[in-house]
């Protein structure tokens, strides 16, 4: 008798502990374009100290650009998500493989590519959204 009384009248759920809702892909695009932009100032200067505050400032980025990805597969992306994009899983493996290779890399092929990934995710997120 109890146990019915103290029962939860309503039973809602989260995709986080904290349900905050603020998940974008945004975030993670903003830091591979900083990490391009960088890649391509480091190739236009050929001082030393610059280049060198360029890769410190390009792999932080790069970082922060696989944090936001794996926060959005680990906290926004959800089974339902998974099931309807199946490729989701292999994108967001692919993203994170291209952003470790922008940060190792001064050349800005290798951010564009991870902005390519990350379009990719941009996408899937914004029709999940929808529904």
């Amino acid at each position: 008798m109890l146990s019915r009384l103290f029962a939860p009248k309503v039973r809602v759920s989260a995709h986080c502990d904290l349900p905050c809702g603020v998940y974008d892909p945004a975030q993670a695009r903003i830091e591979a374009e900083s990490v391009k932009a960088v890649q391509e100032k480091y190739q236009a200067n050929d001082d030393p100290h610059f280049r060198a505050r360029a890769t410190v400032i390009k792999e932080e980025r790069a970082e922060l650009a696989k944090h936001h990805v794996s926060v959005l597969w680990s906290d926004y992306f959800k089974p339902p998500h998974f099931e309807k994009y199946p490729e989701l899983h292999q994108l967001v493996n692919e993203t994170l493989k291209a952003l470790s290779a922008a940060k190792g890399s001064t050349d800005p092929a290798t951010g564009q590519k991870a902005l390519d990934y990350i379009a990719q995710i941009d996408k899937i997120f914004w029709e999940t959204k929808k529904a």
